[in-house]
């Protein structure tokens, strides 16, 4: 990991493996799917955090509030000192996704595991399906960081400069969901948007890019000039989004923790919120 922007914000799985035993780390497994994934085995000592259930509003098409923040990592056992390591399905997708949300809300040390599952069921690493049951923690989410999210309105705003090149808005989605020619990815083949495409002036540039066949992040020099080779720099204020927000969170990962970017928000409404939307600009070649 030598050369990565904020090397601590990632281990690997055999650290991971030598730290299973230490109070002071909390695992936690984030899934869409959890019967297909954390009830059929995890990571001993491994907490559940439901994508679906867990980290978004229960009514509203929108993150989950501070104070059920609190309440969930508390019953996962987290205390303000605690190191979590986060990781999960889709190639860390939802992991991303929750290291995203837990930034957004205050939230230190906290750590992806390069690769997620899919690696350490690669190297055969132990799994269980005991549930843990830890005592609660004393973690207390604090307000909004505004600088890591945008909102629709402020993408609209953001348009302008984005064509100027002042600001990067990079859509992470794969080439057929960019071109318009599908509008959901082969993972979520019944949840779409009425119109497919992309946001005026975006970038594509597939969250997949950026790994290796086994999950695990590529390095800083080939990440640093795959956003480069496509204007995306660092002296310039950066965009990302997707579908539903989990692959551009996994973006904006790399871009500012493994790349060092100073300006990176995340626009987690994305396609689903932009593509369905009366009136509001698309590109479709």
């Amino acid at each position: 990991m030598a050369g990565y922007a904020h090397p601590e914000a990632l281990v690997e799985t055999d650290w991971l493996a030598n730290h299973l035993s230490d109070p002071k780390i909390r695992v936690i497994e984030v899934d869409y799917d959890p019967a297909a994934n954390y009830e059929l085995g995890h990571v001993p000592g491994s907490v559940l955090v439901d994508w679906r259930k867990d980290i978004n509003d229960p009514l509203r098409r929108d993150i989950l509030s501070s104070e059920s923040l609190t309440e969930l990592l508390r019953r996962a056992g987290v205390d303000p000192e605690t190191t979590v390591v986060l990781y999960g399905d889709f190639n860390n997708w939802f992991a991303a996704f929750a290291f995203w949300v837990f930034t957004y809300y205050g939230a230190k040390n906290l750590k992806i595991l390069n690769g997620g599952r899919k690696k350490w069921i690669a190297e055969d690493r132990p799994f269980t399906k005991d549930v843990p049951h830890p005592s609660a923690g004393k973690f207390t989410a604090h307000a909004p960081d505004a600088k890591l999210r945008v909102f629709l309105d402020d993408v609209k705003a953001a348009l302008p400069k984005v064509k100027e090149g002042k600001i990067g808005l990079v859509d992470v989605r794969g080439p057929k969901e960019f071109s318009g020619e599908i509008t959901a990815p082969p993972e979520y083949p019944t949840e779409h948007a009425q119109r497919g495409g992309h946001i005026p002036g975006a970038k594509n540039i597939p969250w997949a890019q950026a790994v290796r066949d086994d999950g695990t992040f590529k390095t800083p020099e080939e990440l640093a000039e795959l956003y480069r080779s496509k204007g995306i720099t660092p002296d310039r204020e950066v965009i990302t989004y997707c579908r539903i927000g989990e692959r551009s969170s996994h973006s904006w990962f790399v871009l500012k923790y493994l790349l060092g970017y100073p300006d990176v928000r995340n626009y987690d409404g994305s396609w689903t919120e932009w593509g369905n939307l009366v009136r509001t600009p698309i590109e479709k070649p």
